[in-house]
């Protein structure tokens, strides 16, 4: 059983890893290669996540060994860490299907593939982490691993977002790294532990400088989460192929530095510590600023793609906000809306890359009347756009609900100016998910016709689509006793 855990993340790492060395010139074996490597990562991931359920996190824990006292390299799927999970062995494999079409005629499919398998071993490393040092390397390694798939195309504007990417990520690791060796002064262990892992007595006297710790450790993670000003890299990214955006956007490292936060805030220096303090009045303050910033990016960005990042920008910090709430309630919401958020977007991002793939389409002009042309496609990201906005019955409403009482129920002017985000945010969110929708299937009489060889996506492609909406829609009629489980996980 808990080797179930460590071949969870270790199995894509190696099935990666041999791709880059083996390097296949038969697409076709290749392609079946990458299937069945993801496919069989995400049953391990599945049922190390199942096995932790029904026997416990303790039984399916797995210790790799050790550098020092504090330095353990260990996993343990526990409650968060099973939300985190599933959302990775479900959605990596409907975007390794995905890919087999998008990726059809690109170059350097070898080296795309082995980095896109090995990233999903070290996401799941995450997902699965004991402590916060294991956090830190597998946080580190997303950043190694994912960066070649930014920088595929290898042209101009992938190489800008690559030195992007890294400039940023390794601002934000510098801040994690001071919060990890305040940790290690601070406490005998960097194990998990709900209610923070500072020792009471040793912490007495320098609640202030924690506090300033927290902070800064908060924006270092938060640089993953696209939290302002730290969200520069993730609009630049978009020009990486979709398959790739999609999973930064929606399932990998955007939902890691959401996910790393609540393990800092919940699991690392605890809510007694921080919550009525300045410290938490600046994490709320941040995310609904970013919640502002974001949602009214995206409203006057007519590029789909990089409009869909802004969105990203704006809805990772929903999910910090929640987690700013510093309550059981937060945590609840905060998972809860990765789980919606991460379906939307993902379902989004592929409709937007059928769109460009098949049709060379890139702005929200060019889809006047696409309705017509591509039906599947439009109605799935019309399903998916009227989700994120959070209209009920759709999860989303049920997710922002939770965020804003839980913030509300913080306190304070910064507890308050959350709630008013998240409104604002929706208005903004409509307008400019709405927008897309009216134009793809109620066009200008002045429109120009759209070329005669616009047609649909491939079967690969829209039955990706049918079942990601499929599941959005399952889950959303069970968003009640789904976020019943996480609370009770949690």
């Amino acid at each position: 059983m808990r080797s179930l855990t460590l071949l969870s993340v270790l199995f894509p790492i190696l099935a990666g890893t041999a791709l880059l060395i083996w390097r296949p010139g038969d697409d076709r074996l290749r392609n079946r290669y990458a299937l069945a490597a993801v496919f069989a990562g995400g049953a391990l991931v599945l049922a190390a996540a199942l096995c932790s359920f029904r026997f416990g996190a303790d039984a399916a824990a797995f210790r790799v060994g050790a550098l020092s006292r504090h330095l353990v390299i260990a996993f343990r799927p526990d409650g968060p860490g099973l939300v985190f999970g599933a959302i990775l062995g479900v959605l990596w494999p409907a975007t390794t299907v995905y890919s087999l079409s998008y990726m059809e005629h690109e170059e350097r499919k070898n080296l795309f593939y082995g980095f896109f398998i090995l990233s999903f071993g070290v996401v799941v490393g995450i997902a699965y982490s004991a402590n916060f040092f294991t956090l830190y390397l597998c946080y580190e390694f997303m950043t190694l691993s994912t960066l070649p798939l930014v920088m595929h195309g290898m042209d101009g504007a992938a190489r800008h977002a690559g030195r992007l990417y890294v400039l940023y990520s390794a601002t934000g690791a510098a801040l994690i790294f001071i919060c990890i060796v305040v940790f290690c002064r601070y406490t005998d262990s960097l194990d998990f532990a709900l209610g923070g892992i500072l020792d009471p007595a040793l912490i007495k006297g320098h609640e202030g400088m924690l506090r300033t710790v927290f902070v800064l450790a908060f924006f270092g993670f938060g640089v993953k989460a696209a939290l302002f000003p730290f969200y520069r890299w993730l609009p630049a990214a978009s020009v990486a192929p979709t398959p790739v955006t999609a999973l930064l956007h929606a399932v990998a490292v955007v939902k890691s530095g959401a996910f790393a936060v609540m393990r800092l805030v919940y699991f690392g220096f605890g809510c007694a510590l921080l919550r009525g303090t300045w410290a938490q009045d600046a994490a709320l303050a941040a995310a609904s600023f970013t919640i502002i910033f974001g949602s009214a990016m995206a409203l006057r960005t007519p590029h789909l793609k990089r409009r869909l990042a802004y969105s990203t920008v704006a809805n990772l910090s929903y999910i910090l906000l929640a987690f700013a709430s510093m309550d059981a309630q937060g945590m609840q919401a905060g998972l809860l809306h990765m789980v919606y958020h991460a379906l939307c977007k993902i379902t989004l991002f592929f409709c937007a890359g059928a769109m460009l793939h098949h049709n060379r389409f890139e702005y929200v002009y060019e889809l006047e009347g696409l309705g017509r042309r591509m039906p599947l496609t439009c109605a799935a990201f019309t399903v998916s756009g009227v989700a994120l906005i959070g209209i009920p019955p759709f999860g989303n409403f049920l997710s922002k609900w939770l965020t804003a009482a839980a913030a509300a129920a913080s306190g304070g002017w910064a507890g308050h100016f959350g709630p008013a985000a998240l409104v604002f945010s929706a208005v903004m969110t409509a307008l400019y998910m709405l927008g897309v929708v009216v134009r793809m299937f109620f066009p200008l009489r002045t429109a120009p016709a759209l070329p005669e060889d616009t047609r649909e996506a491939d079967r690969l492609m829209t039955g990706t689509l049918i079942f990601l909406c499929a599941l959005l829609l399952a889950l959303s009629l069970l968003s009640a006793p789904l976020s019943a489980w996480i609370g009770g996980m949690t």
